[in-house]
Formats: C-alpha cells, sequence, structure tokens
C-alpha cells in the first residue's frame, strides 16, 4: 500500500495549521497526545476514517475514540448524565475516554461509530493535540498511530517505522507522557463499567463515583452494547443477511460491490452498491449507511454480494459476519 509522501510537521503553530488542513481536506495525521501518538481523520468524514483502517491494516470496524477540544464539544456529540458531567469535569482534559449515548443529530461517520447508537469521547490534556483539533475544526477520530498488532508508538519515529508512506504527515512532537492509551469508562444508563484500564486508575474513578474500585468490572452482558471489540453483533439489523449472494431471491434486498451482477437481481425490491468502481475504502465509507437504508425497506433479508478478503475487504467481510451472526 505505500505509496504517499509522508510530511514531517513541526510541532509549532505553522505545523499545526498545516495538520489542521490536511485533516479538514480528508487527510490522515500522526499526532503526540499525552498517552500515546494518535493517527488522527476528521470524524465526520466516513472516506477519511475509512483511511485509518486501511492504514493501520485493523482487522475489524472497532469504534474509534473521537477527540475534542473542550467539554462543551462533547456535550454537542454526546448525552451527559449528571454523573458524566461530574466524571468528566474531574478528569478531561487528560488520558479518560468516556462512552455515552450518542446525540441524534451528531455528524460523525456511522464508520468511526461501528454503527453503534454510543460514541467515544476524550478531551486530550496535550497542548499540541488539542492545538492541532482545534486548527482542523473538526472533531477527530483517533487510534494509536501504529500497525494494527504492533507496539503503541510513543515516539515520531515509532510513527514513521509502521506508517512511513501509507498517511499524510507526523507531526514532530513531544514524547508520550503516559505511555499507554486512555482508561475507558462506559457510562451508558448511568453505570459506570471500567471497559479498559489507563492513565486514570480504576481507584481514582472509584473515589469519585463512590463505587467500590471491582463493582465497576465489566459484567460480560452480550446485550449491552459498550466499545470497541466486546460484542459479536454490533449493528444487527431487523433483516438477517445472507454472505455472498450470487443470486437474488424475490423480495430480497441486495447489497452490491463492484462490477459483480447477481443473478435475478432485477427481483430485488432495492439495491445499493457499497462501491460500482470496486474501491474498497469507498466501500467501507458507505457500509453502515447502505446496511440502514435496506434495513429501512421493510424486506427480511439482505442479501449481500461477494466482498474480496484482503486489505479492507477482509474488515467489510468481518463487520458483515457480525451483522450477519446469530441474535439471542
Amino acid at each position: 500500500m505505500p505509496d504517499r509522501i509522508t510530511r514531517r510537521l513541526a510541532a509549532d503553530s505553522a505545523g499545526f495549521a498545516e495538520a489542521g488542513a490536511l485533516l479538514r481536506a480528508g487527510g490522515l495525521v500522526a499526532f503526540p497526545t499525552e498517552t500515546v501518538y494518535g493517527l488522527g481523520a476528521d470524524a465526520s468524514n466516513g472516506h477519511a476514517v475509512a483511511g485509518i483502517y486501511e492504514a493501520k491494516g485493523r482487522p475489524r470496524f472497532n469504534p474509534l475514540i473521537i477527540h475534542v477540544t473542550r467539554i462543551e464539544e462533547a456535550e454537542r456529540l454526546a448525552v451527559f448524565s449528571p454523573l458524566a458531567e461530574k466524571i468528566a469535569h474531574q478528569f478531561w482534559p487528560g488520558p479518560l475516554t468516556l462512552v455515552l449515548p450518542k446525540r441524534e443529530n451528531a455528524a460523525i461517520s456511522d464508520l468511526a461509530l461501528a454503527g453503534l447508537s454510543s460514541i467515544a469521547l476524550r478531551v486530550p490534556s496535550s497542548a499540541t493535540a488539542r492545538a492541532i483539533i482545534e486548527a482542523s475544526g473538526r472533531p477527530i477520530a483517533a487510534p494509536s498511530a501504529n500497525r494494527s498488532g504492533h507496539v503503541s508508538p510513543t515516539l515520531a519515529a515509532h510513527v514513521l517505522d509502521d506508517l512511513e508512506g501509507r498517511i499524510d504527515a507526523v507531526v514532530m512532537g513531544e514524547a508520550a507522557e503516559v505511555g499507554v492509551e486512555s482508561t475507558i469508562l462506559s457510562l451508558l444508563d448511568d453505570r459506570a463499567i471500567l471497559l479498559r484500564p489507563g492513565g486514570v486508575t480504576r481507584t481514582d474513578l472509584a473515589a469519585i463515583l463512590g463505587y467500590e474500585p471491582e463493582a465497576m468490572d465489566e459484567p460480560h452482558d452480550d446485550k449491552a452494547p459498550l466499545a470497541p471489540g466486546l460484542l459479536k453483533s454490533h449493528y444487527a439489523p431487523e433483516a438477517q443477511l445472507r454472505l455472498d449472494a450470487e443470486t437474488i431471491e424475490a423480495g430480497e434486498v441486495a447489497l452490491l460491490f463492484g462490477t459483480f451482477r447477481p443473478k435475478g437481481l432485477e427481483a430485488a425490491k432495492l439495491s445499493i452498491n457499497l462501491s460500482p468502481r470496486g474501491d474498497l475504502k469507498e466501500a467501507a465509507a458507505a457500509l453502515f449507511s447502505a446496511l440502514r437504508l435496506l434495513d429501512q425497506s421493510g424486506a427480511s433479508v439482505i442479501a449481500v454480494a461477494p466482498i474480496p478478503d484482503f486489505g479492507l475487504g477482509e474488515a467489510l467481510r468481518d463487520r458483515l459476519a457480525r451483522a450477519a451472526a446469530p441474535r439471542s
């Protein structure tokens, strides 16, 4: 995949402005936060978000953490309970991510949320990260800036080792102070569940919540959508999915890719092509909205045409398999 010139940007006002412009234009920019270096993209731009998965070789469409610069910005994207407000004002800016109900009008790509109705938000304390997000004028989706499965980066050199030629720029900033990813705390249904330990400790959180530390443990309830990778089925349509369909039955709707035309397509109540030109990145950006539109047709079955299993196709197939998984 390496086919880009990865620019080195200075960690100064000019570099921040360049990084912001690249992000607004749909580019991928790595930058330091207090936890690790993040790989940023405009969270409202599905095509840009798809680029994150492509660059990282991320194996599935896990939801991404959305970074903003102020609590007020986060409140425009998510519904904050009094408990969430209390936690946010105590620990933001800082290395804590809150999983909250998404506001219906939040302009965030479905791909960044992996089709969930919740959103993971963070206000970083790093002055460099905040300056870049501010310069972009966008909420920024930013997982760690490394190839999937590799060690998380705490220096710009680590990012370049993994992503040189795969992203548009790296801001050559300071070493990450915390050195591990943010703590993730779910506050859905006004219940605190610790999903990932990190820079804010369990004890720190328990002191504010008034809980015993172990009371925040994940109860392993498969019906409660919480955060990245914890559910077998993230966004499950009402309709059943039939994968690798080479024929369309009467009354079905069809999800297509590329130039392949299933037999009996004319019988479909509705069909949507994720990318007529066979662009996997374009298909990834369109996936969740296409599933919703097909589901809204009222059809009982969504027939999914074959999708390649290489590159982003692997993630597309993984996500569709999860959507097709049996439901309890």
